[in-house]
Parts: structure tokens; sequence; C-alpha cells
């Protein structure tokens, strides 16, 4: 261990100076791989009392640590982090270790009081005394453990000893005082038993007013009989550590442990956990009379198989009156007979429970089910293996994810694949990811699991004629499919399709049916007539959403449509007739703004249909050469499909922009008095963008207005998002920043809505935006806690460019408030994120922020160079109107008028703005003010100017 906390702390074995230093590595080590913000270690370290500069202070005291312990401390924007994997400190491989049901291996690393360094402090009160609880739990395991180890013939005095020594010191600790009890019986002192349970009854009553619980009474019970009973049972002994399913184990426990449900069975593919999951809830029952395993792997039939576990011919009379659980593992391929056995025995045994295991139900009276799923904690059983396979091997988070993805979390896979690493790098392992059903186990794996494909053999040759042909037809579909999907596209019997879910290799969530890639692959064969049925099926599902997309069913059939994306993916790649297909799935893509993957899908279609269009598909090829840079051809040019009324203002950026803005006014004028309300809407919506993009601002909300008025009419939640997001610019862009607000909090509720939108609409540059906004309207307060909320959400994108923005946005609220030094910090932060990386208009505007808390010179120059090939003409004129600022009056009339052209608008409402102009015409007067903003307006380079006038 390189950090111990279980007592002094101690660095890679050596000790560590200065109190507060050790306070801080302990705090640090409590969370191991995060950060913990300055703030938080602050409060932590200086609890009530910080000191007069507490961020130095704090910077110091790292400083002194980081002397001492080189390497261990990483800084991060937000705190400060202990740069080692949880493993590497004592106090979480400690709980690792317990929950593992390793008592003993974690007590072992116990050196003394947990967090003593930081004794006295309120952060590790808590910690240490929940370690402290783990601690008394592990050393009652560990007893435990020792007590049903050890041989009648050997028994010692050492574990009474030291069980008395524990109940000494915690006179009110029932486990302990229960083992105890059991220690005493076992080395025949009964009556010394009994007087430990009379001692702690009238201690429990005396000072808590309870009686002994289930465990102290058991004991009792026990001590009472004579002699003492000799455990019971068969199960083996765990060769590895059982890592996860806790919620798993303890369902079992609470079903195996009432009344009630007496046949619980585990249901699953094969390989996922099924029989190490029972042995493990086995373990952790009380069940006095017994824990009987009856593996039915190789067994030829199920009752011979019980009676010779039992070792005898007669189990039901060797069972009744007594209270046994029976462990049936592997049901699957003597399935009719586990279940008529099962329910022989528990008809005419009333105090036993059966536990069995089956790639299928046992589908007997009381049967109650319990899925076992792939393995939550898939990523920590491989790394646990992977150290097994080859100590001191490093596997990254990434690697360990990717491989347990892959593998659909499987168990057996994952140990198969981590057995692996034993003879080659991580890297070679990822690429023969794809040939996993040969990944072979050790040599005494059971034939059945001895590889991947082994498994899934045991299931296959359980199937069917007609159930084999469903499951090989069902690896057409891609991230699964509705029941109506199956019957269309693989027809055949319900009842095959009902089986294969049974015999768990098909699941079914919700409305879906799919199964684990693992089981796809095996299944999969070349099916080109089946393939086709499923390109018709999506395409004819796709053609059915398109129209609907536009009226108030929209959200409705965006969640097909999001449901089925594989699919409708598989089904592009597959169809022979691809341009049907792409052409209702343009809207779709481009409402939840994915251009690139429009782009990429449209290309790869006219790969495969060539320059010419197949009679009939002529819109569809149109619309695929516009997206890949190609001339809108007649057919898109005269449409009015969804999709050719947005590509005007998608494909602006390749055109000029005198062509985009007279092809859309066409468009515009063509489609306004449409008999469609939707179509009129759509046009007039594309219009006001083009508007609004190229300069005539003015009349962008012409357009936009009655835009909105028709989508809300049609109950298009899409097209009213894009219209009130497009308004709330228009009035940004006058200055109007408290109606830009309003008309941005409703797109953002749209947006929630719709859910998917992506960036610049997604919930980070949504709050960003309204936190600007809340500024620049005067809602200080409201602006600070939004741009909270969106500094969480950068962070947790964990992207420096976006962290940089919200930066940005704060120093911008911090000089509005007053607090230049705060807004100089976080601007020098910002710009250190960003490291060149982010576009040009943001680079330009932290530059003009920044001059107006700094020496200007210098960042001015940058953000007009910035803006020198820019295309964004608000932007543009955000910066001259910036630059302006620090001008002499005549050369900041001159970038006014020069950004009032840019804007498109004759006059801005914005408050600086507005000062700015009056402060020019109060010095110059009237014709001179007016002079120089026809002047600016007439610049054909206005940052160019710009920079001349700065020197």
């Amino acid at each position: 261990m390189r950090i111990g906390v279980l007592g002094p702390l101690q660095v890679a074995g050596a000790e560590i100076g200065g109190a507060r230093v050790r306070a801080l590595l302990v705090r640090l080590a409590l969370d191991p791989g995060r950060v913990v913000t300055a703030d938080r270690l602050i409060d932590d370290l200086w609890p009530g009392d910080p000191p007069a500069h507490p961020a130095a202070a704090l910077q110091s005291l790292v400083s002194r640590a980081r002397r001492q312990a080189p390497g261990l401390i990483s800084s991060h924007p937000a705190g400060y982090l202990l740069d080692v994997p949880p493993g590497e400190v004592d106090a979480s491989a400690f709980e690792r270790l317990v929950r593992a049901g390793d008592p003993r291996g974690a007590l072992a690393l116990w050196r003394g009081p947990a967090l003593a360094d930081a004794a006295g402090l309120a952060f590790a009160a808590a910690p240490a005394a929940r370690l402290e609880e783990l601690r008394l739990t592990a050393l009652a395991a560990a007893i435990t453990a020792d007590l049903t180890a050890e041989p009648a013939s050997a028994l010692a005095a050492e574990p009474v000893v030291e069980l008395e020594e524990l109940v000494a010191a915690h006179r009110l600790r029932e486990p302990f005082h229960a083992l105890l009890m059991r220690a005493l019986v076992a080395r025949g002192r009964r009556g010394e038993a009994l007087e430990v349970f009379e001692r702690i009854r009238a201690d429990l009553a005396d000072e808590l007013g309870v009686d002994p619980g289930p465990e102290l009474r058991a004991a009792h019970m026990a001590a009472l009989r004579d002699p003492a009973p000799a455990p019971r049972g068969n199960l083996p002994a765990r060769l590895t550590g059982f890592v996860g399913r806790a919620g798993d184990v303890a369902r079992l426990h609470a079903l195996l442990g009432g009344r009630d449900e007496r046949l619980v069975t585990l249901v699953g593919p094969g390989g996922v956990g099924k029989t190490r999951l029972a042995l493990e809830a086995a373990r952790g029952l009380d069940v006095p009379d017994g824990v009987w395993l009856v593996e039915l792997a190789s067994a030829t039939g199920v009752r011979a198989a019980v009676e010779s576990v039992l070792r005898t011919t007669d189990v039901v009379r060797a069972l009744r009156g007594t209270s046994p659980l029976i462990v049936l593992d592997n049901c699957e391929h003597v399935v009719e007979e586990a279940a008529t056995v099962a329910r022989w025995l528990l008809s005419e045994v009333a105090g036993l429970r059966v536990l069995a295991t089956s790639r299928e139900p046992l589908d007997i009276p009381g049967e109650v089910l319990h899925p076992v799923l792939p393995l939550p904690e898939a990523a920590e059983l491989f790394l646990a293996r992977a150290a097994a396979a080859r100590p001191g091997l490093e596997v990254s988070a990434a690697d360990a994810g990717r491989v347990c993805r892959e593998l659909d979390g499987i168990p057996l896979a994952i140990e198969l694949a981590a057995a692996r690493l034993r003879t080659m790098p991580v890297s070679v392992l990822v690429r023969q990811l794809g040939d996993r059903l040969a990944f072979r186990g050790g040599r005494t794996s059971e034939p059945r699991h001895r590889t991947l494909r082994d498994v899934i053999d045991w299931s296959w040759n359980l199937l069917s004629a007609s159930e084999r042909e469903l499951l090989r037809g069902l690896t057409v579909f891609s991230g699964g499919a509705t029941y109506e999907a199956v019957a269309e596209v693989c027809g055949g019997d319900p009842d095959d399709l009902a089986s294969l879910v049974d015999k768990s290799l098909v699941s079914v969530s919700g409305e879906r049916y799919s199964m684990l890639a693992t089981i796809r692959q095996y299944a999969a064969a070349d099916l080109p007539a089946l393939r086709q049925a499923h390109a018709r099926y999506y395409t004819r599902l796709a053609e059915t959403a398109d129209p609907l997309l536009r009226t108030g069913e929209q959200l409705a059939w965006l969640e097909v449509l999001d449901a089925e994306q594989d699919n409708l993916d598989a089904a592009l790649r597959h169809s022979d007739d691809p341009l049907r297909l792409i052409l209702p799935r343009f809207w779709p893509w481009i409402m939840r703004g994915r251009r690139r993957e429009m782009s990429e899908r449209a290309a790869a279609v006219l790969r495969r249909v060539g320059d010419v269009p197949p009679p009939g598909r002529e819109l569809a090829h149109g619309l695929c050469r516009v997206l890949t840079g190609g001339e809108p051809t007649p057919a898109v040019l005269d449409s009015d499909h969804p999709a050719a009324l947005n590509f005007w203002a998608m494909s602006g950026a390749q055109r000029p922009p005198d062509d985009v803005v007279e092809l859309t006014e066409d468009v515009v004028e063509r489609l306004r008095d449409s008999p469609d309300l939707w179509t009129r809407s759509a046009a007039l919506l594309v219009g006001g963008i083009v508007r609004f993009e190229y300069g005539t601002v003015a009349g962008a909300q012409d357009l936009l207005g009655p835009a909105l008025d028709g989508f809300r009419r049609t109950g298009d939640r899409w097209g009213q998002w894009a219209c009130l997001y497009w308004l709330s610019l228009v009035a940004e862009n006058r200055g109007d920043f408290a109606a830009a607000l309003a008309r941005a909090e409703e797109p953002g509720r749209l947006a929630a809505e719709l859910s998917g939108l992506d960036a610049p609409f997604g919930p980070m540059t949504f709050l960003l935006r309204l936190g600007q906004l809340k500024a620049r309207a005067g809602d200080h307060e409201g602006a600070a806690t939004t741009l909270a909320e969106a500094w969480r959400s950068a962070l947790r994108a964990e992207d420096a460019v976006t962290q940089a923005r919200v930066l940005h946005a704060r120093a911008e609220l911090a000089r509005r408030t007053g607090d230049r030094s705060e807004a100089a910090r976080l601007l020098d932060r910002a710009l250190t994120l960003d490291n060149g990386d982010g576009p040009a208009q943001f680079r330009a505007f932290m530059q003009v922020e920044l001059a107006r808390v700094a020496e200007p010179g210098p960042p001015l120059r940058t953000a007009l160079e910035l803006m020198e090939t820019c295309g964004d003409r608000t932007a543009r004129a955000t910066v001259l109107e910036g630059v302006a600022e620090h001008l002499p009056p005549r050369p900041a009339a001159e970038l006014l008028g020069a950004a009032r052209a840019l804007r498109g608008v004759t006059g801005s409402v914005d408050p600086a703005v507005v000062a700015l102009f009056g402060w020019c015409r109060s010095a110059l007067g009237p014709d001179a003010f007016h002079e120089a903003l026809t002047s600016g307006a007439a610049l054909p380079d206005p940052e160019r100017h710009a920079l001349s006038l700065l020197g």
C-alpha cells in the first residue's frame, strides 16, 4: 500500500512530518482519485477558524506535502486530488476485502485507530467510526470462519480467550457474545455458555430495554442441546473472491429467509454467474439442517443425483421433520425431471427450501424467478482477475470498461479474457475481442465452460429446429426489436419466441426483445432474404413516422425512431433501395442536430447508387448531393420536402451569401401561400434564419413570428423551439437582453421535452446562455445560480473548452458586479484551459472581456486578428463594440457604425452600447457623429481599420 491511514499515517512505508500536512493527506485519502474542492479542504482542515488567507494557506500546505511525498497530489481547477487508485489506500483495500468475504486479509491491514492523524477533526469522525464498525464486523466474521473450520479434535482455548476480551470491551455487542457461547459449547463448556447468555440478556434489558436478538437466541438454543450438532452440508469452499451482486444476494436472503417462498430459481444465460451467486447466497443463510449442493451438469437423473448427495435412497424419510436447503444446479438439460423432483420434495417435506439454477424456469407452482443479469461490477471483476493472472499489470479503466462492454458483462467471458492477459498485452486482447467465442478456460474447466462457444453450444443443443431458425433470424436486428417487427420480418411461431426468452437466449424489456452480443455473434448467419425483409420493414416505419413528426404526435414518434436507431442504420446499410429509406430519415437527423452523421450516411448511399439517380428517387439523390457539397438539382429546388427546405440554411457556408439570400427568398415567396400550414411555417423559419445570418436582421423577426404561430397550431414542438431560439438571438442582437432571456427560457423547456438535441442546444450550453443573459439583463443573483449549475455540468463533461466558456461567463458577471480582480483571475484560468482550442469567436470574446479588466492593448489586437476571417457578423459586431470602448470619440463612433451595419439594426438598446453612443455624440456633436457612423458602416474591413487605430 502506498498510503496507510489505518493507524499512524504512512506514505510508501515512511512517516510524514507536520500534523496539518498529515491531516491533509488523510482527508485526500478518504476520496482517492477524486477531486476534493479547495473550499471543502479549507473547511475540513481549519474547522471554524480558517486562516486569514485560506487559499494561500492551503496552497502552502499542499506544497509542504508534495515536498515530502512527490507525485502524490495533483491539482485541479476546483481543488486537489490524491492521484492514486483506490486500491493503493489501505482503508479502501480494507473495505473491499471485508465486502469480498476476506476478513483476515482485511484485518492484516489494520495498524491502529483509523485516521489517527485526523483525530479531533470533524471530517474524520464519521469515516473513522464506520471503519471501526467494519473492523468489528470483520473480526466477528474471521472468528466465525475459524470456529467453523477448526476440527473437533483440535479445539483450542485461543478463540475463547480472544472472544472473552472482545466481550469485555464491547459489553452490549451481541455477535461477540453469540460467538463466545458457540465456542464454549464446542469445547464442552455449556454451563459457561448459558451464564454468558444470562449476563448479556440482563445487560440488554437494564441498559437498552431490549431482548436478545435472533443470533443470541439461536446460540442459546444450541447451548441447551446436548451434544452440539455437527455442521451439515456439502458446499465447496471458495477458490476466488466473490465480486459484486450485493443486491442479488440480499434479495435471495430475503426470499429464502421468509416463510412463503420455498422455491427460488436463478435464471439467465450461460456464463452469467448463476452457480456462483447461488453458492454465495447459500453460504450466507442460517440453515440449521444444512445446505446441500446437487450438481446436475453431468447427471443423467435428478432423483439419483439427490440420493447420491444425501447418501440415502429414501430422501423424503431422511428429510422429513428437518429444514434444509437443497441447491439444484444447472437444471436446463434435465429441466423436466428437475421440475418433477423439486415439486415432489417440496410437497413431501414442509421445511425444505430449494434454490435452483437454470437457463429456463422449472415452471411449477410456487416458483419465484430471480433473473441473473450481466454483472454491474464487471470492470471490478476484470481488474481483479487480471491482477491474479499477471501481477503488476496496469489496466486502464477505459480498457477494462471496453472489454467488459464488448463481452456483455458476462462474468465467465470476463474471466476467460482476463486469463489471456497472462500471455499478451491489453491492446492485443482488445483487438481479439471479435473472436471472443474461442476464448479458452483453464485445465480444470468443465467441458461446457471451456470456451464461450461451448457455453452457448450447451443451450443451442437444447433448441428445436424452429427455435434455432428464429434465433438466427433475430440476428438481423440491431439494438432489439418490437414484437410486431419480429413477427413481420422473421415470422415463425410466437411460442418459439417465448421459449427463447424462457431459455435466456433472448431477453424482453418493456416492448422490446433483444439478445446479448455474444449470443448474436454465435447465431449470426448470412440471411440476405431476411435482411431485405428487415430493410423493407424499417423503411415503411420511417415513412410512416415522417409526416407525423410534424404534428402533435412528434414526441411519441421521435421516441420510436430513437429506439430503432440501430435498426434503421442497419437497414440503410443493407437495403436494396437505400435512397427510399434515407429520404424519411433526413428530417429526424435535422431535428436531432446530427448533421455529421447525416452527411456521412448520405455519402455512403451515393457511393452505392452512383451519380445518376434511379427513376423516382431524384429528390433523395439530390439531397444527398447537396449534403456532400454538390449543387442543388431541380428536384431539390422545386421541392417542399422538409429536408429540402432546411438545406438552404445548412449549406450556406458552402455558397456566396448573396446566393443563399436570393435562393431562400425565392423559396419563401413560393411557399408562403402553400395550403399546408407546416410547410408555410417551415419556409418562414428558414427565411428568418437566413435573414439573421446574412445581415437583413430587421426582417428576420417578421418571418420568425408568423412561423412560431404556425408551428404552435400544428403542435410541432421542434418548430416552436427553433423559432423561439432564433427570436431570442434576434432580441440579443439588438441588445434587448430581457426579451432575449424571455425567449430563451421557453425553448429550454421544449428542448427538455424533445430530449436528445445535440450541442449547441444541449443542457450545459443552454444553462450557459441563460446565465449570460440573466447577467446582462441585471439579474446578477439568478445569473450566479445558473452559472454555478453550468460549472458543475462542465466539470462532469471533462471538456476544457466547455469549462473555459463557463469561466468566461462568470468573469463577465464578476466584472458587472464590480469585482474586477476576480474577473481577471477567472479569465486567466479560462484562457489557460482553452489553450487556443475554442472557436475564434469565443477566444475573441475572452480577449475583449480581458481588456475591460486589464491592460487593453494586447487583448484587443488579438481579438481583432481572430475576427478578420470570421463570417459570424454578430460576433464581429460584438468585438468592434468592445474595442470602441477604449478609443477616442471619432474612431469609436466609426467602429460603432461598422458594428451597427454588421448587426443589421438601426439602433441597439444594450445599455453599454447606448451609453457609448451617447458619449460619442456628446463629444463630437450630432453632425460629426452621424458622419463618423456613416463612414464606419462603409468600411470594407473594419477589423483591419481598428487594428490600425490601435497602432
